[in-house]
């Protein structure tokens, strides 16, 4: 029956990731949109802190925790997303249902394999305003799209403390953003459509080290590496000649293709030093530090220039408490309680104000009973940018769900 519901969300949860619009930020103009995957449902909860192995969840961040899986095991998150922006003069609110992840990951002794899909990036703002030019000039500017992966990943247990690990992924993705301008007084107007295909392939590397001490205490610590990688851009770009219908809507008078060159983004190197420290399946805490070389990345037109990307720092951290794994009187005491924070320099610099971003988190893993499966939910609430400068602040509170299937799929039956 499991088996069957697995499938049935594969399907679902690939066609919503092909449509769904994954934000409303107005900084997920630049670049290739706002990088979005900060992991799991468990390890978002507890600040995106992936250092610690677990044997019932998937862990996509670093492919040598793979080698850790027991049971095959099923993975699926969704998050639905709050947003308040504001300026020094104006606030706006949004909201956003969107899909986090699938993945299936299967154990084979000291070998596990992992395959699934993530949306990387998103793009997704409407923006509009009225200049106070004589005569005034209405604008309105659109964006949709972003860049998915498609990943497989394998993590190999080297020796009883050592495991390594390697994925691929695949990414994929259109983008498209339109620019609307009328000037007061004159009856038609121009919108400027431009439309990104991206495409490319990258890897990422992990090592992880484990030990145990006499007071039954263990030491956990984590290396991932992702090497620089190149996206290919077909770029195309057309202006129409519009005028506003009394219906509201807008027509096109004319259109002309404009020649725009090909071009490739280079998304930037990643490395990830975590630890952690604690006692298994009772409580632990850990830390990450990350730097990110996204001072290569550049936009996907050469005529966006008041910004550029400058390299990042990521901080991670956070952990959990189970109060009784094995309680049989209590539910409550079965349940995982985790809690995080993290802060980073997202690498965006506009107005020459380095864009950053800031969130505590927590959240609740409830195991399902008589299974090894799991229903895990997390909170982000934090803060990117500021209003100074002309720039915009985003508020916002992330709610995610996920499921975690575990069961043994590939055992020969004794008896038929």
């Amino acid at each position: 029956m499991i088996k069957k519901i697995i499938v049935n969300i594969c399907l679902l949860i690939t066609l919503t990731a092909f449509a769904q619009e994954g934000t409303s930020s107005p900084y997920s103009f630049y670049g290739i949109g706002d990088v979005r995957f900060k992991g799991t449902v468990d390890t978002r909860a507890m600040g995106g802190v992936s250092v610690f192995p677990d044997s019932i969840h998937l862990n996509i961040q670093n492919p040598a925790h793979l080698a850790s899986l027991k049971l095959t095991t099923f993975t699926a998150a969704g998050a639905y997303n709050t947003n308040n922006y504001k300026t020094e003069t104006q606030e706006q609110n949004a909201n956003r249902t969107t899909l986090d992840y699938f993945a299936v990951g299967i154990p084979t002794g000291k070998l596990g394999f992992s395959i699934g899909l993530f949306p990387y990036s998103s793009v997704g703002y409407k923006i509009q305003s009225l200049s106070g030019d004589t005569p005034p000039i209405f604008s309105r500017f659109n964006g949709i799209g972003g860049v998915n992966r498609v990943f497989a990943g394998a993590g190999y247990q080297l020796t009883k403390k050592i495991n390594i690990g390697v994925s691929f992924q695949y990414n994929f993705g259109t983008i498209e953003t339109t620019s609307l301008r009328f000037i007061n007084g004159i009856e038609y107007g121009t919108r400027e459509n431009n439309l990104s295909d991206l495409q490319g392939v990258n890897a990422d590397f992990g090592i992880t080290y484990q030990t145990k001490f006499k007071n039954n205490r263990s030491f956990f610590s984590s290396l991932a590496y992702t090497p620089e990688s190149k996206l290919r851009l077909n770029n195309t770009r057309s202006i129409d000649i519009i005028q506003f219908l009394s219906s509201g809507a807008v027509g096109v008078i004319e259109t002309a293709a404009i020649d725009v060159p090909q071009s490739t983004i280079t998304t930037p190197s990643k490395l990830t030093i975590g630890t952690g420290y604690g006692k298994v399946k009772k409580w632990l805490v850990g830390a990450e530090i990350s730097f990110i070389n996204n001072s290569v990345l550049t936009n996907r037109f050469d005529d966006i220039e008041e910004n550029f990307f400058e390299n990042t720092i990521r901080y991670n951290i956070g952990g959990y408490f189970i109060p009784n794994y094995s309680s049989f009187s209590s539910y409550f005491k079965r349940l995982t309680y985790r809690a995080g924070l993290r802060y980073e320099n997202t690498g965006l610099v506009l107005q020459n104000k380095s864009i950053t971003d800031f969130a505590g988190t927590f959240g609740v893993g409830m195991p399902l009973n008589g299974t090894f499966s799991n229903l895990n939910f997390a909170v982000e609430i934090g803060k990117r940018g500021t209003v100074f400068n002309g720039l915009v602040e985003e508020n916002y509170i992330n709610f995610v769900v996920g499921l975690s299937f575990s069961d043994r799929w590939f055992v020969k039956r004794k008896y038929d």
